[in-house]
């Protein structure tokens, strides 16, 4: 681990990782160190097989208020280019990891997400909000804009009106409004929350892991190809998708439907624990 790991906590329950920003006091701003130990974080977790889902959380009252404006910016300015170009490769690092995570991940978003926090939100696959949480672009109220992905963030989540008028007032939003604008998938009470969050977790681990990997990536890809582009890459990924799968998923969910009948596939999922009518 290392130094100052306590920015980042980490804890694995029942195939979830709870892994949080932890700097409460700062309201979860990323600093320099934050950015490097999630990516380690990320990294230690990813393929355990005591993994099946991982949950993005922030300890105290905030998810992430964006970029530590002090560490993150002025004093990382203070050392030179070099130092700044350092810093934003460490924090898109572990975003651009996020999105393309292995295993599928939620954000769990209990309150404030400022500026460079809707990073690592539209990185992660799902998000269940507080209704008490609060979104907003505050990077129009001193003076830049919402870089580092934000605004390219905001624009493939949002409708451009909404789009248009976070970016541009700062005005905040709360939990149930970033639901109707589908910032997020949901929102609830923020005694609620966490429980929400397990139950959605448990029906992605429900899933052939293989097949929601495959699954996630097709969805972030195929939003900027061609029809027949994204016809072409949907095939190969299944392709490939049954060259990775060891369990052979797919003949397997094909014969417990038609020879067994055990489940229906628009209610439930197969049981990727059962192979040729045995329990492994």
């Amino acid at each position: 681990m290392s130094e100052g790991a306590d920015v980042v906590t980490c804890r694995v329950a029942e195939r979830i990782a709870w892994v949080s920003f932890n700097r409460p006091e700062k309201r979860n701003a990323m600093s320099p160190q934050l950015n490097r130990r999630m990516m380690d974080a990320l990294e230690a977790l990813e393929f355990r097989d005591d993994v099946g889902v991982l949950v993005l959380k922030g300890e105290g009252e905030a998810w992430s208020a964006g970029m530590d404006l002090k560490e993150y910016f002025r004093e990382t300015e203070a050392e030179g280019l070099g130092a700044i170009r350092r810093s934003q490769r460490e924090s898109y690092g572990w975003f651009r990891r996020l999105r393309w995570y292995e295993k599928p991940t939620i954000a769990m978003v209990n309150g404030w997400c400022f500026g460079g926090g809707f990073g690592p939100l539209f990185a992660c696959d799902l998000a269940i909000a507080a209704d008490e949480a609060k979104f907003g672009l505050s990077e129009i109220n001193w003076g830049i804009l919402p870089g580092g992905g934000v605004t390219k963030a905001v624009v493939d989540l949002l409708s451009m009106r909404d789009a248009m008028y976070l970016a541009l007032t700062g005005t905040l939003i709360d939990g149930r409004t970033a639901a109707a604008w589908k910032l997020v998938n949901e929102s609830v009470p923020l005694h609620r929350l966490e429980s929400r969050v397990t139950e959605l977790a448990r029906v992605l681990l429900e899933k052939n892991p293989v097949t929601v990997k495959t699954a996630k990536d097709a969805v972030r890809r195929v939003k900027d190809m061609t029809y027949d582009n994204a016809e072409d890459y949907l095939v190969r990924a299944q392709e490939a998708a049954n060259f990775l799968d060891g369990t052979e998923g797919r003949k397997e969910g094909v014969r417990q439907f038609i020879d067994e009948k055990s489940y229906k596939p628009g209610l439930a999922a197969y049981d990727p624990g059962k192979r040729n009518g045995e329990k492994n």
